[in-house]
């Protein structure tokens, strides 16, 4: 039987996060990336706003090669796509690429499992080359770290790569008084266990005061949906949350959608992306020589 694979696509939405959150957009607010090459795609979109363009951080994977890097997609403001390149490639796969300003510089924390670690990258002027800074220690190999800075301390929200229920099921938190640590992993962790609402499908978010975390709801297949999990305590000692409703598909998505992981903000824009299932021989024929040795990563 033909292997699945999920291809996802990405796009912007020209309302800021509250709005897409209250279902209060349409299609023509959407800016569709161009699809993708066969059996690749573009995923995680994360934005960094510099005050003229918009850059879109995103992880592109080859199902070739089954090896993920991040690149940098820039926009102007007409939403023209005016530069697209890699930006950070390692020997093992990387994907959802958090781009974030704090303490005087521009940071990337993507997730990097397979590495055994979580490493955070100090970014250049011009956002292309990305250099580790450190490795964030914490109680697990993490999943979609995923950073906000609340109330003096900065705090990280994950899954646990220990297993595939604990990857799209469970949620752990640990706090930091500086980026670089040291970081305390929460006594609760992990906080929340749910495969409908644990596992991060973007960054942390405050809308009206409420902290709001993007969740992936995996219970029926993986990113099958986003729901927000409203944080209603959190501190070095205390977890409290309700989730929301799943997310609607948004309009305009393409045919066959079948899930959605990723939601980010930034300004008045908002970046997510939506998956279709591509299930042909094709596709079987591709993973056949793929483990014969017929591609070789890049």
């Amino acid at each position: 039987m033909p292997r699945r694979k999920d291809i996802w696509r990405c796009a912007i939405v020209t309302r800021p996060l509250d709005r897409v959150l209250a279902g209060d957009y349409g299609p023509q607010e959407l800016t569709w990336f161009p699809e993708e090459p066969e059996f690749t795609f573009l995923a995680d979109p994360f934005g960094f706003d510099d005050g003229s363009h918009l850059h879109v951080f995103a992880e592109q994977y080859d199902y070739r090669t089954r090896h993920g890097v991040i690149e940098r997609l820039t926009f102007d403001c007409e939403l023209r796509l005016v530069d697209r390149r890699l930006v950070l490639e390692e020997p093992w796969h990387l994907s959802y690429p958090q781009v974030f300003a704090g303490e005087g510089a521009v940071w990337m924390l993507p997730e990097a499992h397979r590495s055994g670690k979580l490493t955070l990258y100090r970014g250049s002027e011009d956002l292309v080359r990305w250099r580790p800074e450190c490795i964030i220690a914490l109680d697990c190999v993490p999943v979609d770290a995923s950073i906000l800075r609340h109330e003096g301390r900065w705090w990280l929200f994950y899954s646990s790569a220990e297993d595939r229920e604990t990857k799209q099921g469970s949620l752990h938190l640990a706090w930091a008084e500086c980026l670089t640590g040291p970081w305390t992993p929460h006594p609760a962790n992990p906080v929340r266990c749910d495969k409908a609402s644990s596992r991060p499908g973007g960054a942390p978010a405050v809308l009206g005061g409420r902290i709001m975390l993007p969740t992936q709801d995996c219970s029926q297949t993986y990113g099958g949906a986003i729901r927000p999990l409203w944080i209603d305590r959190l501190d070095p000692d205390h977890f409290a949350t309700s989730s929301g409703a799943a997310l609607a598909f948004p309009p305009g998505a393409p045919a066959g959608c079948e899930g959605m992981h990723t939601l980010n903000a930034c300004g008045d824009f908002t970046l997510l992306d939506v998956k279709t299932i591509d299930r042909s021989l094709k596709g079987l024929a591709l993973d056949i020589r793929r483990l014969t040795g017929g591609y070789a990563r890049r």
